[in-house]
């Protein structure tokens, strides 16, 4: 197990580019199996996550190729299932269920889906979808899906805004007969980024972006290239690392849109100061530059008549679940008082222990709920990595904390961040990455 050893308390200034979108990046490489074309992605990040992926689709038979971000995938000689071993590392693994569906009429495994360690995650909305669509479910000692011929479209509408389940019955729906229309749909950036991807292998889909998608389904789908929009989710890391260490960081190639409400809840809730600003001498998708402010003065902000405020998550455009545990941390450093409401997983705020052993302010009223009060001073502890954004949750204390900081465990947050220490470190950051 590796380890983060970090001393607390420098400033951290400089420039930093957000990798490609982690939860676009798995689907993405998943769509590969929806043609026998060559399927190109620019600006894949090199994470943990996306190398497990490549993995199970290297052994099913697709030939990969990687250079400098950018993957290419065909898919013409796909043979088999996937390795059960590594299908049960990731939660993004499931988005093979559609494509293979879709193309082949047939999905097994000998397990489960993995991934981080927060709670019960459902795929009965996956199978409610594929069902919906003529695929039939056996449990003969392995998870398998059939279809006789090709899925049909349906008028669907999804028992949760599941990110995953869309994104498979999107890709499902692409070489599906007739029109499926999913309702409820989610419409996450990285849902969009799927979407979009299809439309340029020749699937026509209505509603991008909305909660309501219509996909026109095809006898056949063509390759496509594609540039994977950034992590919002890093970006909203960097904005809770800016606002608790000293020093301007400016975050470049955001896309604005993606953020409206992550700088809501950092700047109205949490009183973090940052601006956008825009080159346009710039290519696109490099020309917004998002800067979070030198000598920040957290303050949060108490709600009207002085009640206490409370930040929650929910699906797109609500605030992400995936940045609670970076907007947790900020807000031990915040002076005033906050209820965190985390809906969606019931284990992933029992890090919070941790932070406490560090000097934070916390009561955890139960699995949903903590009340933060701050400011706290953080002192440096041995704490352990449980998931990835716990795991950057507790590289955020570190370097505001008092003394040195040992994070066990960070193979976790390798998964979601590509570099994390090095990015750190031409920051200006004291960490070291030790065995």
């Amino acid at each position: 197990m590796t380890s983060f050893c970090i001393e607390g308390g420098h400033p951290l200034h400089g420039s930093v580019q957000p990798i490609g979108n982690k939860n676009a990046a798995l689907p993405l490489l998943s769509a590969c199996l929806l043609t026998d074309d060559p399927v190109i992605l620019h600006n894949v990040p090199m994470i943990g996550d996306v190398t497990t992926m490549i993995r199970i689709l290297s052994e099913m038979g697709v030939d990969v190729s990687e250079a400098d971000g950018t993957v290419t995938l065909c898919a013409r000689r796909v043979r088999g299932t996937p390795d059960a071993s590594l299908f049960s590392q990731i939660r993004g693994s499931l988005t093979l269920m559609g494509p293979m569906l879709a193309r082949f009429g047939r999905f097994a495994v000998e397990n489960s889906a993995g991934g981080d360690d927060i709670g019960r995650r459902r795929i009965d909305t996956h199978l409610q979808v594929f069902d919906a669509m003529g695929a039939e479910l056996k449990q003969n000692g392995k998870f398998e899906l059939r279809t006789q011929g090709r899925l049909r479209g349906k008028d669907i509408i999804l028992d949760e805004a599941s990110v995953t389940a869309t994104e498979n019955g999107v890709m499902a729906a692409a070489l599906a007969e007739g029109t499926t229309v999913l309702r409820n749909a989610a419409s996450e950036p990285h849902v969009q980024d799927v979407c979009n991807l299809l439309v340029k292998m020749g699937c026509q889909i209505e509603g991008i972006g909305s909660n309501v998608l219509s996909i026109h389904g095809q006898e056949r789908l063509s390759g496509g290239e594609f540039r994977i929009s950034p992590d919002f989710v890093e970006i909203g890391s960097f904005v809770g690392l800016g606002a608790i260490t000293a020093g301007e960081l400016r975050i470049e190639g955001v896309v604005p849109d993606h953020l409206r409400m992550v700088q809501m809840i950092f700047s109205d809730r949490l009183g973090v100061r940052m601006h956008l600003e825009y080159d346009p001498n710039l290519p696109p998708e490099c020309a917004y530059t998002l800067v979070v402010a030198d000598e920040q003065e957290l303050r949060i902000k108490p709600d009207f008549g002085g009640a206490v405020p409370k930040i929650d998550d929910a699906p797109w455009p609500a605030f992400p679940p995936d940045l609670m545990s970076i907007a947790l941390v900020t807000a031990t450093q915040a002076q005033g008082t906050v209820i965190m409401h985390e809906k969606m997983y019931e284990s992933r705020l029992f890090f919070v222990d941790k932070l406490i052993t560090m000097g934070a302010q916390i009561i955890l009223c139960d699995p949903h709920r903590a009340v933060i009060v701050g400011p706290s001073r953080l002192s440096g502890q041995h704490v352990t990595s449980p998931d990835i954004r716990a795991g950057m949750a507790l590289v955020l204390a570190a370097l505001a904390a008092h003394g040195e900081t040992t994070i066990g465990n960070v193979e976790q947050i390798d998964r979601g961040y590509e570099r994390i220490d090095d990015k750190l470190r031409a920051l200006g950051a004291h960490i070291e990455r030790v065995p």
